[in-house]
């Protein structure tokens, strides 16, 4: 697969097939990836995989131990403006249509939010940890890393899907993991097999022209 191919094919999959897949995948996907850019070299990122048995342990936990407290970060800005606020509006929409979930269900709405503390039912699943004295060139190199990740995973026949949905479930990720009190989650991403029958996963988002993003000086 070239990288075309797959950067087209990658999407944000939330429903997946229940077929295993090994740590040794996820091990060789992860070194691959280690291989992204890093401003002076730092490689902010610390991973924490959840798989097999540690998979089902906090399935289990996060179910005994639900999110009560505040995110960490903000994971969008408080009051979002134009034209930003109509691009997430409109792939919100876009879920919930696939899903045929109308916008006053308010319940199945939330719903389908808890399902992100379920990985969308995907088998493995890994947490990106950034140490909390890191700026924001580190947090655009931990996006670089899991982008590079992402495209690996398409190349092994596997999906994912990037979730900073787990903000809210902090305080339960450090725990379980016993990631170090100096690094702070970033988020979550599941890692399996996507469902091809399963229609949200049909959903392509939109992207904006390039006349609208990029100017030629």
């Amino acid at each position: 697969m070239d990288v075309s191919t797959a950067v087209a094919q990658r999407s944000s999959i939330r429903e997946f097939r229940s077929d295993p897949v090994s740590n040794d995948t996820i091990a060789e996907l992860l070194t691959k990836a280690a291989r992204s850019p890093s401003g002076g070299n730092l490689q902010p990122w610390r991973i924490w995989v959840v798989n097999e048995k540690s998979m089902t342990d906090f399935r289990a936990f996060i179910a005994a131990h639900p999110p009560h407290a505040a995110p960490e970060y903000d994971v969008y800005p408080a009051s979002l403006w134009e034209p930003y606020r109509s691009y997430r509006f409109r792939v919100g929409e876009m879920m919930y249509d696939k899903l045929d979930i109308g916008r006053e269900d308010k319940a199945g709405r939330l719903q389908q939010f808890a399902r992100n503390l379920d990985f969308f039912g995907a088998p493995a699943a890994l947490f990106c940890f950034i140490d909390r004295g890191m700026g924001y060139p580190q947090w655009s190199d931990l996006g670089m890393f899991l982008q590079t990740f992402m495209l690996l995973a398409e190349e092994a026949g596997l999906s994912t899907c990037a979730q900073e949905a787990w903000s809210v479930a902090h305080q339960q990720v450090q725990q379980f993991t016993e990631a170090p009190a100096e690094l702070m989650l970033f988020c979550g991403m599941a890692i399996g097999y996507r469902d091809p029958d399963a229609p949200v996963n049909a959903l392509i988002s939109e992207r904006m022209p390039l006349s609208e993003f990029a100017t030629f000086l």
